[in-house]
């Protein structure tokens, strides 16, 4: 029972290494994965297959999967893609377990392997040390898996299969519980299956056994999931029943089909004669036909979801899941996504005031973007401190950045006085809907996903709105002074020209700042820099 404890502890804590090392080691490119790979269901499937064979764990990526929907980086159909791929992802431990840790018990061989990685852990930085870490939990996994077997043989000799619930529809049914149990206990499916190829190894368990304590962990892997939907999200909740629907569906499917496949073992010994790859293939092939099943239906599924799970809180701020916190980049790419809507919002309002709409935007609004953006910096100050040299720090502050211009222009939207003036005049009327067009153009790119701000058009009109306004100030007073125009329809005119070029200028530095939450890299002093510059070559007007 030791080793078999021990066992169970060593190939947990290679799981939790290796995951760990190769989450550290692709860091924003596994973000990056999922944000990009998944703009259709079949795309969205393949990249969550794919990233949970690679990290080996179907928790890590529901759970990321979960965060990145309540960040808003992931729509929720196309989430629960990911987590049908997650499932189908994780049957790789099977075959890795009963091709190599099984059949050819290369733990001792992993023995150097563990020691140089725990070296370049301990003496590396850097991606060098994840690396280090990544390989030291990759060896530990298949020295676990030895330990495993051999526990697993001597505890043969205690039970006999017999013992243990027969192949009828009650005891396929407490196996099932027994592999649920066996994950939840574990945190880990795979943890549970290369436990059950252990024991079916050593003669612990038979077959069909085997089979159906498979489709316990299966469904017991939707545990995770659960627990971290508890006082999250709605989007979270959302995603995380979805994956427990589906999950516990396929294992149904699972059970109805386990006679067939028992039948078709029977009848072809020479072919099924490797018990752990039997229960590989089995493990593979149910997913597989949950994915056949289910996949055409994830828009059903999604549309029941969301009936059961009401959208609740401030429309402009439901991004922000407190439960995001503990990720600072997933935190922080929900503070700009909340951003990213009240910015589209508040474009659109100010340009349907500047054409001035028969039907305009309420100023309802502008209250509530003032309570969100309130909202939006309270959450950041909750958000762990980032590594000052790191990319999320320069993250952090351009979108600290966002938030000081959005303030500005949301205070700059209350002037009705200037917005009066400048409609009125007819050199500034012909501003104000120019800029109004652009506002219109820019909130619908700020809204697409996959469509960056035209950032270089709205600072050229910018330079161009504060050359005019320096160029017609001198013109304006001297006929001021010559007695051509009245002296308060003259500084009303000049007010509502800095308040144009105000806002224009806002404009452009809220769109060039909600456009770096798309880019992959940024220079460690872009942010710093980018408002000291524009400042310098465009001095925002004077009060007076």
């Amino acid at each position: 029972m030791a080793s078999v404890l021990g066992g169970i502890g060593l190939f947990l804590l290679g799981m939790i290494l290796l995951t760990d090392g190769l989450k550290a080691l692709a860091g924003d490119a596994l973000r990056g994965l999922l944000a990009r790979f998944t703009t259709n269901r079949f795309s969205a499937l393949a990249t969550g297959a794919g990233v949970t064979a690679l990290v080996q764990s179907s928790s890590a990526t529901t759970l990321a999967t979960i965060g990145f929907v309540s960040a808003g980086l992931l729509s929720f159909q196309n989430a629960i893609s990911v987590n049908i791929g997650a499932a189908l992802g994780t049957t790789s431990t099977g075959w890795i377990v009963s091709l190599l840790g099984l059949k050819l018990s290369i733990g001792k061989i992993m023995l150097p392997v563990i020691g140089l990685g725990a070296l370049a852990k301990l003496l590396g930085r850097g991606k060098f040390a994840h690396a280090g870490m990544t390989l030291a939990g990759f060896g530990v996994i298949f020295v676990g898996i030895d330990v495993l077997q051999a526990g697993m043989k001597d505890l043969s000799q205690l039970f006999d299969p017999g013992r243990f619930p027969q192949p009828t529809i009650g005891g396929r049914m407490v196996l099932g519980l027994i592999g649920i149990g066996m994950t939840v206990i574990m945190q880990s499916s795979s943890a549970a299956v290369a436990t059950t190829l252990a024991a079916l190894a050593g003669g612990t368990i038979n077959l069909e056994q085997a089979a159906s304590i498979v489709i316990g962990a299966n469904v017991g892997t939707t545990i995770t999931a659960a627990m971290a939907s508890i006082g999250a999200s709605t989007p979270a909740r959302r995603t995380a029943m979805a994956h427990i629907t589906y999950n516990a569906a396929t294992g149904a499917v699972a059970f109805l089909v386990l006679p067939l496949y028992m039948m078709l073992v029977n009848s072809a010994p020479h072919v099924f004669s490797d018990a752990a790859l039997t229960i590989a293939a089995f493990h593979s092939g149910f997913n597989l036909l949950g994915v056949i099943l289910f996949l055409p239906f994830v828009g059903r599924l999604a549309g029941f979801t969301e009936r059961v799970f009401k959208m609740k809180g401030p429309r402009l701020t439901r991004e922000l899941d407190a439960s995001l916190l503990n990720v600072p980049p997933l935190a922080i790419e929900a503070a700009r996504r909340a951003l990213k809507v009240g910015g589209a919002e508040l474009l659109e309002y100010l340009a349907a005031h500047l054409r001035d709409d028969a039907r305009q935007p309420s100023d309802d609004l502008i209250t509530e973007l003032d309570s969100a953006l309130d909202e939006v910096r309270r959450f950041l100050a909750k958000v762990p401190p980032p590594d000052v040299q790191g990319y999320e720090f320069h993250r952090q502050i351009s979108t600290i950045h966002a938030i000081d211009h959005m303030e500005r222009l949301v205070s700059e939207s209350r002037e009705k006085d200037r917005l009066r003036t400048a409609r009125r005049d007819q050199t500034l009327h012909k501003t104000c809907l120019d800029l109004a067009a652009l506002l219109d153009l820019l909130a619908v790119q700020i809204r697409e996903p996959l469509v960056e701000p035209d950032v270089e058009r709205a600072q050229a009109f910018s330079l161009r709105l504060a050359d005019e306004r320096r160029t017609a100030r001198p013109a304006i007073l001297e006929a001021t002074a010559a007695r051509r125009i009245d002296p308060d329809q003259a500084l009303a005119e000049l007010a509502a020209q800095r308040w144009l070029d105000r806002i224009a200028y806002h404009v452009w530095r809220v769109s060039h700042h909600l456009r770096e939450m798309k880019r992959k890299e940024l220079a460690a002093q872009a942010h710093t820099a980018a408002d000291a510059g524009a400042g310098a070559a465009h001095a925002p007007p004077p009060a007076a």
